[in-house]
């Protein structure tokens, strides 16, 4: 492991002298990649060189242990376990750090939940969600910026969505997409029945302008006066726009802000979000079903998640997760099932990596 690393230290200068290169520095695409790379890089060499010089301390003190008297030999003998200790810890933070790269790794999130089993009780779901997350986001210290929502008429949200920026956000995000289940009596319920409805979360990498190029001459841009709940309007002017890219038929609204040019803005961020992992899936096999696989058909009996009022229960269906802390969790607690998700990816990958 650490005759690679030594590659990967050679790598890691090359890679700093390409980004002084104004050549490099002219071509945002090739700097954002080199940039991205050079963080990867950093952190795996850093923790190689610790790893280094760990070994060679524990070397030195298993040769002092084998010349000492016995006086010193049990001080000795509790240096040497330590110094495994961490041996260790670091061998397996670098066997994980090796492993191939997400290519969407340092990648900002797009995250859209919308209401879909249940009616109006799954808006109200969609509503909590988005809620949980923000709350999760200000934990983390990420950044969670609104981009749209179409707001139900009890309050929630037949869709909505935002842009969640910070460290390791789609590390962690991703695992979030899919069919999340809810059980407990809706606010419509007059005899105290529990309902089970859902609401589906879509996680998408943010695509940078760099990333990919949309000709304008390939848009038709409508715009149209906002509407709230039931269809009323919310605006006496023409500000919401609709974007649709002619040539793969996708289409993205925006009419939260208050200028057209604003959610045209927004709109094109979402729209090449959804152009970047439509090319992911074109050219990766494992990616192919990306969003079917994530979000499924919304059916209640498609999911990832359960979250239980009655109970205050949330289970974690792919890991086997349950905790009894429902409250937390959805005040943006998330942080052990965040964990354990991560933790599973890893030895999934780890596991592969021997096996092939």
């Amino acid at each position: 492991m650490l005759e690679r690393i030594a590659g990967l230290e050679n790598e890691l200068r090359d890679v700093e002298m390409r980004l002084g290169d104004p050549a490099v520095q002219s071509d945002p695409r090739r700097l954002a990649e080199l940039g991205r790379r050079h963080k990867q890089l950093s952190e795996i060499v850093a923790t190689g060189q610790r790893l280094r010089s760990v070994q060679d301390d524990l070397d030195e003190a298993r040769r002092m242990h084998g010349a000492a008297d016995a006086a010193e030999r049990t001080e000795l003998r509790e240096m040497i376990d330590e110094l495994e200790a961490a041996a260790e810890a670091a061998t397996e933070e670098l066997r994980v750090l090796l492993l191939p790269p997400d290519p969407n790794e340092g990648r900002n999130v797009i995250v859209e939940i919308r209401g879909a089993a249940g009616g109006e009780e799954a808006n109200l779901f969609a509503r909590d969600l988005f809620g949980m997350y923000q709350a999760f986001a200000k934990r983390r210290r990420w950044k969670l910026e609104p981009l749209a929502a179409s707001p139900s008429d009890l309050g929630g949200f037949t869709e909505v969505s935002g842009l969640i920026s910070g460290d390791q956000v789609w590390t962690r995000m991703k695992h979030e997409a899919g069919t999340h289940r809810v059980q407990r009596v809706p606010v419509t319920e007059s005899q105290g029945r529990v309902h089970t409805s859902s609401a589906t979360v879509s996680v998408l990498p943010e695509a940078e302008e760099v990333d990919v190029k949309i000709d304008e001459s390939d848009l038709q841009i409508d715009v149209y006066r906002s509407s709230g709940p039931g269809g009323q309007s919310v605006n006496t002017t023409d500000s919401a726009v609709r974007v649709t890219h002619v040539p793969s038929g996708l289409v993205v609204a925006m009419q939260d802000e208050k200028s057209q040019l604003q959610n045209k803005q927004k709109a094109l961020r979402v729209l090449r979000s959804r152009l970047l992992q439509a090319e992911q899936e074109r050219t990766s096999a494992e990616q192919s079903a990306m969003r079917r696989g994530q979000v499924g058909g919304g059916d209640r009996s498609e999911k990832i998640r359960t979250y239980n009022m009655k109970e205050n229960r949330v289970t974690d269906h792919r890991i086997g997760v349950t905790l009894y802390k429902l409250d937390r969790v959805l005040a943006g607690e998330l942080d052990e099932l965040s964990d354990a998700l991560v933790q599973d990816e890893q030895r999934a990958l780890l596991a592969d990596g021997e096996n092939g």
